[in-house]
């Protein structure tokens, strides 16, 4: 909403500089996005008579003028616009003047003095016009300063509005705030009906009441379509951004742009029988006043005689039926169409219209005659014309209702932290034009039919913070008692988690919950994944149920950017549907934590050799993040992972997790080059850690066994190893496997496990027969439960 801000002033003028106006109504919710000076800089140009008008004796272009500027004598100007004239009174720059780019002095042209230069609106910086003097009204004082005379010390606001105050759509809504704001007097245009001279009218028939609930109109007969604008409304509407066309255009814009109702104008002499508001017939057409030829849809409303239809209802006028310089009769219409009514229709045909932007927002319902006699005054003002009756259709069933709401001052001071009397509060209430009814320290509040914003206490409150000024609501630091939280040794937090991984050498992403489609079927298998009711992109339709998409996401971004090794990790929430779940009913949201790793298992560097990150890589990388507890793996089947390497993790016999190297197909398809291992783990077995114990530290020396046990090649080696550790007695302090073999020796279908076993006492050193005894138990168990044999 552009408007310049003397015509602002001319409504409410209240004691504040321009930068502080601009403050006041950012303050207030009605952000200012600019505000620029009406007029470029310059200096000494007045107000100037051309007095007579002679040819240039060396130049067939030139003319020679003498020019009255309100001083001792006439001036002599060499002139070469082509609209120069003798009597009439154009801008000035003297000697001395300095104009946008250019500074004025007494010059020859073709031999001629010239003391000044007669000016065009160009050469001002006020537009584009160059073809010819700017014309100045017959009765501008000779000699005045031109930035006075023209009000180029105006300034241009422009506020950037949100929807729901579509009341402030309009100069009438602005100063209205300003007024509340301030305690400056509101000065209303003063709007009175007027009388009619003749007895002609048009039916009115609303066909579709439900899209236009009450249709003002009137006929003005003989105006005089050729007048010529006034120059005070002419400037208002070209300040607020609107093009001057006529008269009678130029009048419906300037009562939109004052009041906040659109009217049009129709020539009345192309109008046939009563006037219908109705909805399209089945491939009806309409040229409109851009030339744009458009089929409306079948819930579009349009105004409508009784042969043809006239108008898109509330967005923009036909071509056929609109005024022009001939025209000497005209239908005068008012009107108001519900937003529903209106939002989506002209945007859906590719252009906007001020009507239709101000209908989609809500126009006062009750405007419609006020604005159809303002119009109306100032028509008869300026064009002459005799009125006949407003005639006025409406469908009360229809029209919007304001319903009271009910505001507690126990509640406005509690959302606001400000203790604000009663009295305080009714006197903003009714300086924002709302009906207030006091109930003891309550109010029951009624919106105006202007503001469509209001339905909730909350709303009211709203109000009440604005028009008290947010920066004086003071900003009070929050008071509440503190108490320290237990920290229990058996559980670790979020943080401490994210630096172990990070000490592993991996950095943390953060990657969107919603992700694409093509990722849950190719890493979860999720065919009915949580879809989106309003995704902010196409590709960002549905909620993860895994973190390895946003992982191999990030991998690919990598590779594109010739990063070679990748290791990222990602702390967060998956989304599943479980009708058993909670807290939200029907879906699980368990929070998880997943790495990759890709490329080489090292950075590069000289003592070191080149080799590619792989699964036991990864998967000491895990068992370091749950030490010192001991997981299992077990060979698995998943959907983003290589069948042949890919394992459970399982802790305490039940599964945490999954590691594995991803699946070639995928590998493939999002262009990687390598496989990366990846690991996707419970955020919940990861934070739980067990109660520290204390264990003796033996003065005695240890004693190491070395078990190398042939078994079938399709052994797996968990179930051993754990079978080993189970059987050991409590000397035993660690089993584990240090070589495998397979070759030489052996047959094709057998491998070798060796398995160091280390024994230790606290009180004494190990005598050897107890120590081959706990080798022989170990042989035993690994004989009768795995088929193994000793290896020779």
């Amino acid at each position: 909403m552009q408007f310049s801000e003397s015509w602002l002033r001319s409504l409410c003028n209240p004691s504040l500089s321009s930068e502080e106006l601009c403050h006041v109504l950012t303050m207030a919710g009605l952000e200012v996005e600019e505000r620029r000076p009406a007029g470029a800089d310059f200096s000494n140009v007045v107000v100037a008579h051309v007095m007579s008008v002679d040819k240039h004796p060396d130049a067939d272009k030139l003319k020679l003028c003498s020019v009255d500027v309100g001083e001792a004598g006439p001036l002599q100007i060499v002139c070469g616009a082509p609209n120069v004239a003798a009597g009439m009174k154009v801008p000035c720059a003297r000697v001395g003047a300095k104009l946008p780019g250019i500074e004025i002095k007494q010059a020859k042209v073709r031999g001629i003095e010239s003391f000044g230069m007669l000016c065009s609106a160009r050469e001002l910086g006020l537009s584009d016009d160059h073809g010819g003097l700017l014309p100045l009204a017959a009765d501008a004082k000779v000699g005045e300063d031109i930035r006075r005379h023209l009000d180029l010390d105006d300034h241009l606001i422009t506020l950037k509005l949100t929807p729901n105050r579509a009341d402030c759509l309009s100069l009438l809504g602005i100063a209205r705030e300003l007024s509340a704001l301030t305690g400056a007097p509101l000065l209303a245009p003063e709007v009175k009906p007027v009388a009619a001279v003749v007895a002609d009218t048009r039916e009115i028939v609303l066909d579709a009441p439900q899209s236009c609930s009450r249709y003002c109109g009137r006929i003005i007969r003989n105006v005089n379509a050729k007048a010529p604008t006034p120059e005070w409304i002419k400037r208002r509407i070209e300040r607020s951004g609107i093009r001057s066309i006529s008269f009678l255009v130029d009048v419906t814009n300037y009562v939109m742009l004052e009041l906040g109702q659109p009217l049009h104008a129709f020539d009345d002499a192309e109008l046939s029988g009563a006037i219908h508001v109705r909805l399209p017939r089945a491939g009806e057409q309409l040229l409109l006043l851009n030339e744009q030829t458009v089929t409306p849809s079948a819930d579009t409303a349009l105004i409508a005689d009784d042969a043809k239809p006239l108008a898109m209802a509330g967005i923009m006028g036909g071509e056929h039926s609109g005024i022009n310089d001939g025209t000497r009769d005209l239908f005068l219409e008012s009107a108001f169409f519900p937003p529903a009514a209106i939002a989506g229709k002209a945007r859906a045909l590719g252009f906007s219209s001020d009507a239709s932007h101000r209908y989609e927002r809500g126009v006062d319902f009750e405007l419609q005659r006020k604005a159809i006699e303002r119009a109306t005054q100032l028509i008869l003002d300026t064009c002459g014309g005799q009125p006949g009756p407003v005639i006025e259709a409406v469908s009360a069933a229809h029209l919007p209702s304001r319903k009271p709401v009910r505001l507690r001052t126990a509640r406005v001071s509690k959302v606001l932290g400000i203790a604000l009397d009663a009295e305080r509060i009714e006197g903003m209430l009714k300086g924002l034009g709302l009906a207030v009814e006091r109930q003891g320290d309550d109010f029951l509040v009624t919106p105006p039919s202007f503001r469509f914003d209001i339905e909730i206490e909350e709303d009211l409150i709203e109000e009440i913070a604005r028009i008290h000024g947010y920066d004086n609501i003071p900003s009070q630091p929050p008071v509440a008692r503190m108490a320290m939280m237990p920290a229990t040794e058996t559980s670790r937090t979020p943080m401490t988690l994210r630096r172990m991984v990070a000490e592993r050498n991996y950095h943390e992403v953060v990657t969107f919950s919603f992700v694409e489609a093509a990722w849950e079927a190719d890493f979860a298998a999720n065919k009915a994944p949580i879809v989106l009711a309003n995704p902010i992109a196409s590709q960002m339709g549905v909620m993860r149920s895994s973190l390895i998409g946003g992982l191999v996401g990030t991998l690919v971004a990598n590779r594109k950017r010739q990063s070679e090794r990748v290791r990222v990790f990602e702390l967060g929430r998956c989304f599943r549907k479980d009708p058993a779940a909670g807290p939200v009913d029907g879906f699980a949201q368990p929070l998880r934590l997943a790495g990759l790793a890709a490329g080489p298992a090292v950075p590069e560097q000289w003592g070191a050799p080149a080799s590619r990150v792989d699964f036991y890589d990864v998967k000491a990388d895990v068992e370091a993040l749950f030490a010192p507890r001991r997981l299992q793996f077990a060979k698995a089947e998943y959907p983003a992972l290589h069948p042949g390497r890919c394992a459970t993790v399982s802790l305490d016999g039940q599964t945490v997790g999954i590691i594995g190297e991803l699946h070639p197909r995928w590998v493939q398809k999002y262009e990687l080059g390598t496989a990366p291992v990846v690991f996707e783990l419970e955020l919940a077995a990861l934070l739980a850690t067990p109660f520290p114990e204390y264990v003796e530290v033996s003065r005695f020396p240890a004693v190491i066994r070395d078990l190398a046990l042939v078994v079938p090649q399709s052994l797996i080696l968990e179930p051993l190893l754990a079978a080993l550790r189970a059987a050991a007695p409590a000397i035993v302090r660690d089993v584990a496997l240090f070589d495998v073999y397979q070759g030489k020796g052996l047959a094709e279908n057998e491998k070798s496990l060796a398995f160091r076993i280390v024994m230790q006492d606290t009180q004494r050193t190990l005598e050897d027969a107890e120590v081959e005894a706990v080798i022989a138990n170990l042989l035993a168990v690994a004989t009768r439960d795995f088929s193994a044999s000793l290896r020779g």
